[in-house]
């Protein structure tokens, strides 16, 4: 692993470096890199590398969606669903499509181009097609055709439409690219590729994927299932098939011993990014150990206790489910919460193997600000959730360790999973009307997800807290996953039984943390559930007055179960959004890097619909992040809204 680092910082300084020294001998020029002449392999490493900035704006993005509560700057976004004025917070992906990849995944493709390396050129289309991918899904319209001119000081955006476009083309193009004939000896130059480390037929399916993604926010659309939805299947039939192939970039870890902290990964323990100030939130708890509360037309502001710590609380009935209950039947325990959620219980990995200890660990969820959760009950004997990566409150202090699960220092940055793709797929298949094909994904992807996440388990070891781990041994998980897989919740369910409501939460649930971006999008395509009448909210028709309308749990037509803003009518949600900014709107998109677009192209934004970024004045418009998406409107986007 340590090689694979070094060859990370070869490649970074090969194409970042302003040194006189003659690093490989790349350097025509004496005083800066000269792209002519670094070859393409050179910028493969740096360029995954960067994909860490979508960890940096999951900090924002896992509380907008209610994976975590927050004390730190994601806040803003999880609370009140706005911004920090003047700051790029939120702005890595935008900072990664234009800047730290930017140039360089042009001159990885245009050298590989030059030199006839079409597998290559094929990779670098791929990632240029995710990026902007990316990039659009959080911040709408942006700069992409006028993009890299050389010289250009201020850049006209291109509608998300257009973008949507760019991205399929770019994906296509790098199939095609992945399919030509390659008589490159690449040799030891797939050791740059951090990723399916030269695996063609790895990135063809994950080209397939990103243009599965790119048309999955698209079910909104009214002629989706006319248009988009057979592509969808079709690509995803030639994409990620298994957890073998999901899309991860490696990372180096070691803690305090790598040559460079950020060799650990941004969501580990060493790092501390998510020590203090993240926890899970109780939204995702509840799903995951089968607690949700219903809301319904009879009891709009009823609140159900947690009942008391391993006495009565798996006998407790929250209503209806969608991931576990509480009875402990066989099959309905989701091993998923031992890998996925933090638990206080088992401090020191003694009962990792036991089936009924395991099985009646404690899960606390926190609130939107605070650690302090909603249903703690009675006779918890912790009432603060714990932090991700383990139960201390501090970087490397005793039982941290190297953290645990997908929150190690040493796990990889997750791009893409099989188990996404398959959700994708039973969703098109659904609003197709074709259920058995939609109940057939839906249950593939479920036991892809299960995979997934055994995957990235590394039990702890008895009486050794200090080093961390998961709280749960591997054999132990599988035993429960093929129970839980042949139980109610999945391999019981009919394609009577099967609604929009199973899919999309277990995907939910899949995506959890990782692809928190992805989560956003699908509830935006959803309008958060929100209650309106035509083709789309706006204020009077789904908010106003300092509350958002959500539908109540009993609306058939509802998508998340249990999931409410701060300013719904639900009981410990009755603050409002940030209203005096928002006019009580929820947000749709990030706003666009501050230190580029808000200082420099300001004219630009004056010109974006159906919100402008700035007046005419040149103020900012502080609702900006109000202004929905091309991607959720039925049809066109209106050249004005009353928001």
């Amino acid at each position: 692993m340590k090689k694979l680092f070094t060859i990370l910082m070869i490649a970074l300084v090969a194409f970042t470096s302003t040194s006189c020294d003659k690093y490989l001998d790349v350097n025509k020029n004496v005083d800066s890199p000269d792209e002519q002449v670094v070859p393409a392999y050179l910028y493969l490493a740096g360029v995954l590398g960067y994909f860490t900035a979508q960890y940096w704006d999951c900090r924002g993005l896992m509380p907008l969606v209610q994976y975590t509560g927050t004390s730190g700057n994601g806040y803003y976004w999880g609370r009140y669903h706005t911004y920090i004025a003047a700051s790029d917070y939120m702005g890595e992906i935008w900072k990664m499509t234009f800047w730290t990849q930017g140039k360089n995944t042009e001159n990885l493709i245009n050298k590989a181009i030059e030199a006839e390396q079409w597998h290559m050129a094929g990779i670098g289309y791929a990632i240029k097609a995710n990026s902007w991918d990316m990039l659009t899904k959080e911040y709408g319209d942006a700069p992409m055709t006028q993009a890299f001119e050389p010289g250009r000081l201020k850049f006209d955006y291109d509608t998300q439409e257009d973008i949507y476009t760019a991205v399929r083309e770019w994906a296509y193009k790098a199939i095609e690219y992945l399919e030509m004939d390659d008589k490159t000896s690449y040799g030891s130059q797939w050791d740059y590729d951090v990723m399916y480390h030269g695996d063609i037929d790895k990135w063809k399916k994950f080209a397939y994927g990103v243009i599965v993604r790119n048309l999955s926010s698209l079910t909104n659309k009214s002629d989706f299932t006319s248009k988009y939805a057979d592509e969808l299947i079709a690509c995803a039939k030639l994409s990620l098939a298994s957890a073998d192939d999901d899309a991860a970039v490696e990372v180096g870890g070691g803690g305090a011993d790598a040559t460079k902290s950020a060799y650990n990964n941004f969501f580990g323990a060493y790092r501390g990014n998510l020590t203090n100030t993240y926890w899970q939130h109780d939204y995702i708890t509840a799903l995951l150990s089968g607690t949700v509360v219903e809301y319904t037309t009879a009891n709009p502001t009823e609140r159900q206790e947690m009942p008391n710590y391993k006495t009565s609380r798996w006998r407790y009935e929250f209503g209806t489910q969608y991931i576990a209950d509480t009875t402990l039947a066989v099959g309905t325990y989701d091993p998923r919460v031992n890998a996925k959620l933090a638990t206080q219980d088992d401090p020191n990995f003694n009962e990792i193997n036991d089936r009924a200890a395991v099985q009646s660990h404690y899960y606390l969820g926190g609130n939107f600000t605070g650690k302090g959760a909603y249903n703690t009950g009675g006779a918890a004997p912790y009432t603060n959730a714990p932090n991700l990566f383990g139960l201390q409150v501090a970087v490397n202090n005793n039982n941290s360790g190297s953290g645990r699960w997908l929150f190690r220092d040493e796990a990889p940055y997750i791009l893409m999973t099989a188990a996404e793709i398959h959700f994708c797929m039973a969703e098109a298949y659904f609003r197709k009307g074709d259920k058995a094909n939609a109940l057939a994904a839906f249950k593939k992807a479920v036991s892809l997800d299960m995979d997934f996440t055994e995957k990235y388990l590394k039990p702890g070891s008895a009486g050794k807290a200090n080093e961390g781990g998961d709280k749960i041994s591997k054999a132990l998980f599988r035993e429960l996953a093929n129970e839980y897989l042949a139980g109610p919740y999945v391999g019981g369910l009919s394609t009577g039984d099967l609604t929009l409501s199973h899919i999309m939460l277990q995907k939910y649930v899949a995506l959890f943390p990782w692809g928190a971006l992805e989560t956003w999008v699908d509830q935006r395509k959803v309008w958060y559930d929100i209650a309106y009448t035509g083709d789309y909210p706006y204020y009077g028709n789904g908010w106003a007055d300092e509350r958002v309308e959500q539908k109540l749990d009993d609306d058939a037509t509802k998508v998340y179960k249990g999931y409410y803003f701060v300013s719904s009518k639900v009981d410990t949600r009755q603050l409002s959004i940030n209203y005096r900014q928002n006019n009580s709107a929820p947000a749709f998109r990030i706003r666009g890097r501050y230190n580029s677009e808000y200082m420099w192209n300001k004219e630009a934004l004056k010109k974006l619909k159906p919100i402008p970024a700035i007046n005419e004045d040149g103020t900012e418009v502080v609702n900006y992040m109000c202004s929905p998406m091309w991607f959720q409107f039925p049809g066109d986007v209106p050249e004005t809204l009353n928001y």
